[in-house]
């Protein structure tokens, strides 16, 4: 039903948009979610949202402008009146309000800047001064703060002046006369304690923080791990610096994801979200072409270990039927090896220290998993090529066994493969997800081919 209504809403939109009903259209956006206005807001002209936003209230303009995507900000910033743009940033969230002043080139941001009020001003230069990666660079200065000496009835008196968003009014953290911290209360706390009951009294001294240069990433993770509505951030002095909030650490956690899932797959990460529809033809294409063109060229290696073992093909012709299941079988258990490896480190579960207790687990596993995928290649070779020529010095039982021992070894050394690669790279500093599957995919074909011919030149040559 409100997936129906909201269709509607978005049906009536789209007409006034179309009839360039700009007063009709102000009026029903009003009434609907911020990040539903910044959807709806995206098909209108830099001109038409200009005419639209001085009628929203500076709260809801605030939240409307941190919906926004980053293009469309700054092609407001190009257009718009400089007091009109301090009232929307103004208003808008401090972490986006701080990447979106990054954006600007400094010639821009001394233009803003004088139209800013003071707490304003000094805000939005302090949270950008923190490196992209940091905590620093996605905590907001929306919270409230008391002291512990404070009796219930002020530091409500308190939280009013601070006057704190909805989103934060969650947690108040209790600090002393130099804003280090010292714990915090809940609004449930505050609410269910007498009015004169001291705030120290109901303090929760025993909290979970971030440091202000902790990784953004390891900062999410606490939220998710503590199942926390927002993370208090501290500097070098344990003085409270920021929060960060839940949905910022959504945020992070889905671009982290994004970014590993896309090295996973050899497409080049770009610094910006980009929509799947919006991005042209030849924007994916620079994503892809690099990793595919090097692992090319790098396949040569694998045509050369072919070309060499022709004759032995020619020969033995079977050999080549059943070449693609070693390979297959060799990048899926060489895949299947790394994404377990890289998700456990992604989560913290393991690190490349203990490599060696890692690579022995694997290759143990992998011993099972071959003998039961080489009894499979086995059988599936006597049914398949039964009927298949085979030259009389040679016997079809013993070509089925020499391949599902082929097989066997490659599926054990594409186990350890995929497992140690993405290990090697965290140990040498970098990102394990960049030794993911085209890149094992490409190393285990080669090895396969070597196991493969290696094994057959054993039996028959």
């Amino acid at each position: 039903m409100v997936d129906i209504v909201k269709d509607q809403r978005h049906s009536i939109v789209r007409g006034l948009i179309e009839a360039d009903e700009m007063e009709a259209l102000g009026a029903i956006l009003k009434k609907m979610p911020s990040v539903e206005t910044a959807e709806l807001l995206k098909k209108l002209s830099g001109e038409q949202i200009l005419k639209l936003l001085p009628g929203f209230a500076d709260e809801d303009l605030g939240d409307i402008a941190s919906n926004m995507e980053m293009e469309q900000l700054l092609e407001l910033f190009d257009i718009s009146d400089r007091r009109l743009f301090a009232r929307i940033i103004t208003n808008m969230s401090s972490d986006i309000r701080a990447d979106l002043y990054q954006e600007l080139d400094k010639d821009q941001q001394l233009e803003l800047l004088p139209f800013l009020d003071k707490r304003t001003r000094e805000n939005v230069i302090f949270l950008s001064s923190f490196p992209e990666e940091t905590a620093g660079s996605i905590m907001v200065t929306d919270f409230a703060t008391v002291r512990a000496d404070m009796t219930v009835n002020r530091a409500i008196e308190k939280i009013r002046q601070d006057a704190p968003s909805k989103k934060m009014i969650y947690y108040v953290y209790v600090v002393d006369e130099n804003m280090k911290l010292r714990g915090f209360v809940t609004l449930k706390d505050i609410i269910m304690a007498e009015p004169d009951t001291p705030v120290g009294d109901i303090l929760h001294s025993d909290f979970v923080w971030a440091d202000v240069k902790e990784d953004r990433e390891s900062v999410a993770q606490k939220i998710e791990k503590y199942d926390m509505v927002a993370i208090p951030v501290l500097n070098a002095h344990r003085q409270l610096a920021g929060i960060v909030r839940h949905d910022e650490a959504i945020d992070v956690i889905r671009a982290e994801h994004t970014e590993d899932l896309e090295k996973f797959m050899g497409i080049v990460h770009a610094p910006e979200d980009l929509n799947y529809v919006e991005t042209g033809v030849f924007g994916h294409f620079k994503k892809r072409v690099v990793w595919l063109s090097s692992l090319a060229v790098i396949g040569i290696i694998s045509g050369m270990i072919i070309h060499h073992y022709e004759e032995a093909m020619a020969s033995l012709i079977i050999l080549a039927l059943y070449m693609p299941m070693i390979a297959d079988t060799g990048g899926n258990a060489g895949s299947q090896a790394a994404t377990m490896v890289i998700r456990a480190i992604a989560l913290g579960q393991i690190t490349a220290r203990s490599w060696l207790k890692i690579l022995f687990k694997e290759a143990r596993i992998a011993f099972l998993l071959s003998l039961v995928l080489g009894v499979i290649a086995f059988g599936k070779i006597l049914f398949l090529s039964w009927e298949t020529d085979v030259p009389p010095e040679y016997n079809l039982l013993l070509i089925a066994f020499a391949i599902s021992l082929a097989l066997s070894l490659q599926v054990i050394t594409s186990t350890v493969v995929g497992a140690g690669l993405p290990l090697l790279v965290k140990r040498l500093g970098g990102d394990p997800a960049v030794a993911a599957s085209p890149a094992i995919t490409t190393l285990v074909d080669i090895t396969g081919l070597l196991i493969y011919f290696g094994v057959a030149t054993l039996f028959f040559f």
